[in-house]
C-alpha cells in the first residue's frame, strides 16, 4: 500500500516509536492522527508533521470510539492503524511484602493488550467498508509486542503476559480480517532507545547495549518506523511477527 494521502492512527504517537513512527509515515505522504494520553506532546508531534492529535486512552471503549471518530472526521476513515500505545510494570509474584497486586497486573493487560484490541475492532470495522485498492487491500494494522513476549525477565510477568496476548492473537486476526483485505502484523522491538531507557545514565546503556550480538546498541525509534512503513508498502506481508532486536535474546534478569 502506498502511504500518499492515506489517512493513518497512531497510537501512543506522543512519544518514542509511536512519535518516531508518525514522523516517518507523515514523510511519506500519509495523514497521521496522532493519539495519545498526553494530550500536549500529542500536539507538539501533529503540529511537527501537519497531523492532528487526539486525546485517547485506548482501553476506554468510549474513548476509543470518540478518538476513530474523530480522525475520521480530520482525515477520513484510516487506511493505516499503528497501536505502539503501552504501559510496563516490573513486579515479582512474591514480593517483599507478600503476593503482587492484581490490580497492577490487570492494569496492564487492560492496556497493553485489551487496548491493542480494541483500537483493532474500531479500525478495522471502518477499514472494512472502503473500497479495496489496486492490490485488493482495504487496511494495513500494525501492533507493538515485544522480546518480553518470548523470553521475559524476572518480574515482568504482567509485561510478558500482555505482550505475549498480542503475539498469540497477530494470526487469528489476520485469518479473520482477510476477508475484507486487511493485513495484521506485530513488530516485537528489543532494547530501544525510548525516553524511558534515554534516562538511564550512560553506564547501565552501556551495559544494556552489551548483551545485544549485533549491532552492539540500543535500537533507535527511527529503525522500527522504518519496518513499520515497509510493512506497509509490502502487500504479502501478513500475520507475521517480526523480532526487531539485534539477536538479543534476553536473560533471566
Amino acid at each position: 500500500m502506498q502511504l500518499k494521502d492515506q489517512a493513518v492512527i497512531v497510537t501512543g504517537g506522543a512519544s518514542g516509536l509511536g512519535a518516531a513512527t508518525a514522523r516517518r509515515l507523515a514523510s511519506l505522504g500519509a495523514k497521521v492522527t496522532v493519539c495519545d494520553l498526553n494530550t500536549k506532546l500529542a500536539e507538539s508531534v501533529a503540529a511537527e508533521i501537519k497531523g492532528v492529535a487526539v486525546t485517547c486512552n485506548v482501553a476506554d471503549s468510549a474513548s476509543a470510539e470518540a478518538a476513530v471518530a474523530a480522525a475520521e472526521k480530520a482525515h477520513g476513515p484510516a487506511r493505516v492503524l499503528v497501536n505502539c500505545a503501552g504501559i510496563g510494570v516490573a513486579k515479582r509474584v512474591i514480593g517483599k511484602e507478600g503476593p503482587s497486586s492484581l490490580a497492577d497486573f490487570e492494569r496492564v493487560i487492560q492496556v497493553n493488550l485489551n487496548g491493542t484490541f480494541n483500537m483493532i475492532r474500531l479500525a478495522a470495522n471502518a477499514m472494512s467498508k472502503l473500497d479495496p485498492l489496486d492490490t485488493g487491500e482495504r487496511g494495513v494494522i500494525i501492533n507493538t509486542a515485544s522480546v518480553a513476549a518470548y523470553d521475559g525477565q524476572i518480574g515482568q510477568a504482567a509485561y510478558s503476559a500482555s505482550k505475549g496476548g498480542i503475539v498469540g492473537m497477530t494470526l487469528p486476526i489476520a485469518r479473520d480480517l482477510a476477508q475484507f483485505g486487511i493485513r495484521v502484523l506485530t513488530i516485537a522491538p528489543g532494547l530501544f532507545l525510548t525516553p524511558l531507557l534515554a534516562g538511564l545514565p550512560k553506564e547501565a546503556q552501556d551495559s544494556l547495549s552489551a548483551a545485544i550480538p549485533f549491532p552492539r546498541r540500543l535500537g533507535h525509534a527511527e529503525e522500527f518506523a522504518s519496518l513499520a512503513a515497509h510493512m506497509v508498502d509490502n502487500p504479502y506481508l501478513n500475520g507475521e511477527v517480526v523480532r526487531l532486536d539485534g539477536a538479543l535474546r534476553m536473560a533471566p534478569r
